[in-house]
C-alpha cells in the first residue's frame, strides 16, 4: 500500500484548516459615500494653464520693470556717492566779516574730499549755529564737486553790562561775551544799570529795555554835531542818562516815556526825548568852550524850558 503511493499515486491535498491557521478578519467599516479631498479637486488642463498664465503675464512685466528700475536706481546711487567725480575740491564761505575763513572752516563737519550728494548740509548749519557770532546760515551745492555756504553773523551795537560784558545786538539780545583783550567790542557804547537778576527772570523785558536805550542813542546822533556818548545808563526807575565819551558830561534825559519829535506836551508833563535833546543843543549853544570843559551834568527837566548845567569847581580843574 504504501509502495503504490510511492510509486505513481497523486499526494493528499493539506488539511483545510489547522490550529496554526491565521484568518483574516472581515472589515466591518462602511463604504464612504463621499469620495476622498484629492479626488474632488478639478485635474488642470492646458487650457486652465495658458489662461493663468496669460492673465498673470501683466503683474510679471510689472515685477521685472519695478526690479530694473530699483536696481538702476541703485547703481545710479552707488555710482554719484562713491565715484571721485562728485569729490568736493572747494568750499565757498561767503557773508563772513568778524570770524575768518579758518575760524568757520573748524566748525565744519565736512572736508575737501568728501562726496558731495553724501555730505548732509543740516548738519553743516547746524554747526554753524553754535558759534556765537552767526547768526544765521544756509549751505547747498554746487555740482559736480562744490559746497557754498552763505552766513550771516551778528552785528555788535553795544556792550552791555550784565554781571559780565556783552555784546548785543540791534535787537538789544545779548550773543556773545566781550573779549575786550581781544578788542571785542572796541569803540562801541557800554550800557550800563542792568540788573543781572532781571534778565535771568525775563530776558525779552530786559531786552526792550537795551533797545530803548539804542533808540535813545540813535535819535542823539541822527541830529547836529552833538557830543560823541560813551556810556548809556539806566537807574533803578527806568531814567536814562547819557554819559560823553570825551568829558565824561552825565546828559540826564529821564524816562524815555513820548519819544515823538512832534509831540508838544502841557505844562508840567516830560515830553520826547527828540525835544529833549533840541533842548540840550540850546543849552549847549550857549556855553562858552571853557564852560564845557568845566561841565559835568546837563539835566533836562521835564519842561522844555528848564535846563540845569553842573559845573567842576576850579580845585577840580
Amino acid at each position: 500500500m504504501d509502495r503504490s503511493r510511492r510509486e505513481g499515486a497523486a499526494p493528499s491535498p493539506p488539511p483545510a484548516s489547522s490550529r496554526l491557521t491565521v484568518r483574516a478578519k472581515p472589515n466591518r467599516r462602511k463604504p464612504s459615500a463621499t469620495p476622498p479631498l484629492w479626488q474632488r479637486v478639478p485635474k488642470p488642463t492646458f487650457d486652465g494653464c495658458r489662461r493663468a498664465l496669460r492673465r498673470s503675464l501683466p503683474a510679471i512685466a510689472g515685477m521685472a520693470l519695478l526690479g530694473a528700475i530699483g536696481g538702476s536706481g541703485y547703481a545710479g546711487y552707488r555710482f554719484v556717492t562713491t565715484s571721485s567725480r562728485f569729490a568736493i575740491d572747494d568750499i565757498q564761505i561767503r557773508g563772513n566779516h568778524h570770524l575768518t575763513l579758518d575760524q568757520v572752516r573748524q566748525t565744519l563737519p565736512v572736508a575737501v574730499g568728501d562726496n558731495v550728494f553724501t555730505t548732509d548740509l543740516d548738519t553743516v548749519v547746524r554747526g554753524l549755529r553754535g558759534n556765537p557770532w552767526v547768526q544765521s546760515a544756509e549751505a547747498h551745492r554746487i555740482l559736480p564737486h562744490t559746497i557754498v555756504i552763505e552766513v550771516r553773523e551778528h552785528e555788535a551795537i553795544a556792550i552791555a553790562d550784565l554781571g559780565g560784558l556783552y555784546l548785543v545786538d540791534a535787537t538789544g539780545h545779548p550773543f556773545k561775551r566781550a573779549a575786550i583783550d581781544r578788542d571785542d567790542g572796541a569803540g562801541l557804547p557800554i550800557i550800563t544799570g542792568l540788573d543781572r537778576t532781571a534778565f535771568a527772570a525775563d530776558p525779552e523785558a530786559t531786552a526792550r529795555l537795551i533797545a530803548s536805550g539804542l533808540g535813545a542813542l540813535e535819535t542823539w546822533h541822527s541830529e547836529g554835531a552833538r557830543p560823541a556818548i560813551g556810556e548809556v545808563h539806566f537807574d533803578p526807575h527806568g531814567a536814562l542818562t547819557l554819559h560823553t565819551y570825551d568829558e565824561a558830561i552825565a546828559i540826564q534825559l529821564g524816562i524815555p516815556e513820548l519819544d515823538r519829535s512832534d509831540f508838544t506836551p502841557p505844562r508840567g508833563r516830560a515830553f520826547g526825548l527828540a525835544a529833549r535833546m533840541r533842548t540840550f543843543d540850546a543849552a549847549w549853544a550857549e556855553l562858552t568852550e571853557s564852560e564845557r570843559a568845566r561841565a559835568r551834568a546837563i539835566h533836562l527837566d521835564t519842561r522844555p524850558d528848564h535846563v540845569t548845567v553842573a559845573f567842576a569847581s576850579q580845585k577840580d580843574q
